[in-house]
């Protein structure tokens, strides 16, 4: 057997196979000779047919077979023992494969295209520059949660005539579909001022008519509100059934103890300054993901790598053949191009600054993940005992998939750590509303 790599450019190569009868021809006669002992041919004894007829009923596909087999599994070994870091997977030139004579040939040629991982320059230092934003929690910010906790603890009416601040509850009239109406809440506090005066004063059985997608300008509260309706466009008709009224909580112990446990905070100002802490948890969660997205791009712009394109798309033509259109894919590819580079450059930062994942770390990940899952409360005693069986149990699931998610995520976070640890981020601060803006 003879194997050579024709490389036709830094990330493209052939690898071709030239098969002679010496290489293949003891599989097949240990094959045939298998097959003529488990046999089942009318007219013969099990173990009795002829060789020659077992040769001539299935020799060519044996030999198809066998041969086949033989050649992939070489391709993967020089792959293997040449160290050749291949993006996808090894593409048998089918049109090549298609002109081959099994009936009368004896030596056979074969090609396979190959993909390469392109080699690249990379530092991580502070010459890589990266802006970003911090989120400053401004006291409007902590006033307007206060008062919808407020709101959320407080107590609800359902008085005669709407006013500022209410909601009302009722059914959007779909005509001629009387049957499939079904009940929905419009909140006052998610439509726009200039809307709501029109709806203040009203009353069950008086019917509003108004164009969602003027009124509600956030898009998930104007879908929670359409509900089953969400074709809906223009205006809409809108019954009202009751008027809903949230009388707001007073900032008291009970409040207090209503958001954060029990004696958990003992005073407004306690209370106000727990709030801050809480939402600056929530902005750090949020800038730190728009920080890494950065981070990325930062990378895939400064890296200069060189991709086989070509190869790629084919790659992905063929193994979507069924999910996927050649138009899909020249749209998308150079999302899934910069995913690779992204991936690629992960990779070398590991390789480079030696990050390992071990197993210790993805079991602990498991763990924290579970007690997240179970509150801010935290699990009881019992259950914290019994968190080892949780996160193993949790690790096994999905065959194994579960492992290598939070493998992967493990990962992600000690090379982007390590990122962060070595280039220069600067963090603009803003308001929230400005970071919505910008970000």
């Amino acid at each position: 057997m003879d194997i050579q790599l024709d490389q036709k450019s830094k990330t493209e190569a052939l690898i071709k196979i030239n098969l002679k009868e010496a290489d293949y021809q003891p599989k097949v006669e240990e094959k045939l000779k298998e097959y003529s002992k488990k046999a089942q041919i009318k007219g013969f004894r099990p173990g009795k047919v002829p060789q020659g007829l077992i040769n001539k009923m299935y020799g060519k596909s044996i030999l198809v077979e066998e041969i086949n087999q033989m050649v992939s599994h070489k391709v993967m070994d020089y792959i293997k023992e040449n160290d050749i870091q291949i993006l996808g997977d090894p593409l048998p030139n089918a049109e090549k494969a298609a002109d081959l004579d099994w009936e009368n040939g004896k030596e056979f040629d074969f090609e396979y295209e190959i993909g390469i991982a392109p080699e690249f320059d990379l530092k991580v230092d502070s010459k890589l520059k990266v802006d970003t934003f911090s989120i400053k929690i401004e006291d409007k910010l902590i006033d307007e949660t206060v008062a919808n906790l407020q709101k959320q603890f407080g107590e609800t009416t359902n008085p005669e005539v709407s006013e500022d601040g209410d909601s009302l509850y009722g059914e959007i009239i779909i005509e001629g579909d009387d049957e499939n109406a079904s009940g929905t809440l419009l909140d006052f506090d998610h439509v726009e001022k200039k809307v709501q005066k029109d709806m203040i004063g009203k009353k069950a059985g008086d019917v509003i008519e108004f164009d969602p997608a003027k009124a509600i300008k956030n898009e998930d509260q104007r879908n929670a509100f359409l509900a089953t309706n969400q074709g809906l466009t223009g205006k809409i008709k809108f019954e009202v059934k009751k008027v809903n009224r949230t009388d707001r909580a007073e900032i008291n112990q009970d409040l207090f103890d209503k958001t954060f446990g029990k004696d958990a905070v003992k005073s407004e100002e306690e209370f106000k300054e727990k709030i801050k802490v809480s939402i600056s948890e929530n902005y750090v969660k949020e800038t730190e993901g728009y920080t890494e997205l950065k981070i990325r791009d930062k990378f895939i712009e400064k890296t200069k790598m060189e991709l086989p394109d070509t190869f790629l798309k084919k790659w992905l033509a063929l193994s979507n053949k069924n999910n996927l259109t050649q138009e899909q894919i020249d749209t998308d590819y150079p999302l899934y191009a910069n995913d690779l580079k992204w991936s690629l450059i992960k990779n070398k930062i590991s390789k480079d600054s030696e990050i390992k994942v071990e197993h210790e770390e993805v079991v602990e990940e498991a763990k924290n993940m579970i007690r997240v899952q179970f509150g801010s409360m935290g699990m009881s005693e019992a259950m914290e005992q019994n968190i080892d069986s949780f996160a193993d149990n949790y690790l096994k699931g999905e065959e194994g998939q579960n492992y290598m998610k939070l493998n992967e995520k493990v990962f992600n976070d000690k090379v982007m750590a390590h990122i962060k640890e070595n280039i220069s981020i600067k963090a603009k601060e803003v308001t929230a509303d400005e970071y919505r803006e910008k970000a």
